[in-house]
């Protein structure tokens, strides 16, 4: 409990106290918008990093050379936890935007956070507003912004992480209809730091994958429509074999 306790602490205190930050770097941005982005970005990194630092996460990470910040990408991972986004976003080169359900916008100044940073929602059985949220997206990968996605819609729940749920083919749209490349992201462990023993936290062990980027650019139609399929096929070997390096029992 322990660890809970001083996990919210420490989001709250963060929230609290770079809400002025923000307002700083408002400014910053009408001179120096890159700088102002870059600002952001870095702190929000420093942040959890914290947090998971907090919540005793070890993590150990494989192809990290797959982490580019020669162009934007779509990163596409399974989702099992609200600490893939935690131990996932620190790693990245350069700004890097989260879709996210809408549920973050119930916590306080977070959806600032992740407005200011090119996040988007998607809201259950909003198709309108979702595809808005889809054709945002593809511009910011225009304008040279990363994305990540969890194309399973929801943190999959089954008591075996090798069995991934089906992957929305709306969300490679991101990338097929900007022309960047697609990496898979496979993530190992991450539920049994929460998710499996709510509502405690334990110190745990995640493994995280990059695999090597997809081009999507110079597919055929039929290929550009399995795309999904390729994708999901790819982080699902990863996490079943990296499912034995994370600590005994999890996942199962």
């Amino acid at each position: 409990m322990i660890r809970v306790i001083f996990g919210v602490i420490w989001v709250a205190v963060f929230l609290i106290v770079t809400l002025p930050f923000l307002g700083l770097m408002e400014l910053l941005w009408l001179k120096y918008p890159h700088l102002w982005e870059k600002g952001c970005f870095r702190l929000i990194q420093f942040g959890f990093r914290v947090l998971g630092f907090i919540c005793g996460v070890r993590t150990t990470t494989i192809g990290m050379e797959n982490i580019t910040d020669d162009g934007p990408v779509l990163y596409v991972a399974n989702h099992r936890s609200f600490f893939d986004v935690i131990m996932t976003y620190p790693q990245f080169r350069s700004i890097t935007g989260f879709v996210a359900k809408s549920g973050f916008r119930k916590v306080p100044i977070l959806p600032i956070w992740i407005g200011r940073l090119y996040g988007e929602f998607l809201v259950k059985d909003d198709i309108r507003q979702n595809l808005e949220s889809i054709l945002k997206a593809i511009d910011h990968v225009k304008q040279g912004i990363s994305m990540f996605i969890f194309p399973e819609g929801m943190r999959s729940t089954g008591e075996d992480e090798r069995e991934l749920l089906e992957f929305h083919e709306g969300s490679f749209k991101i990338a097929t209809k900007a022309g960047c490349p697609i990496v898979p992201v496979a993530i190992c462990g991450s539920r049994e730091i929460f998710e499996a023993h709510f509502p405690f936290v334990r110190a745990g062990h995640v493994v995280i994958e990059y695999g090597k980027p997809i081009e999507t650019r110079g597919l055929s139609r039929q290929e550009l429509r399995g795309i999904g399929a390729r994708v999901r096929e790819e982080i699902q070997e990863m996490v079943i074999k990296n499912h034995e390096l994370v600590s005994p029992g999890s996942g199962k």
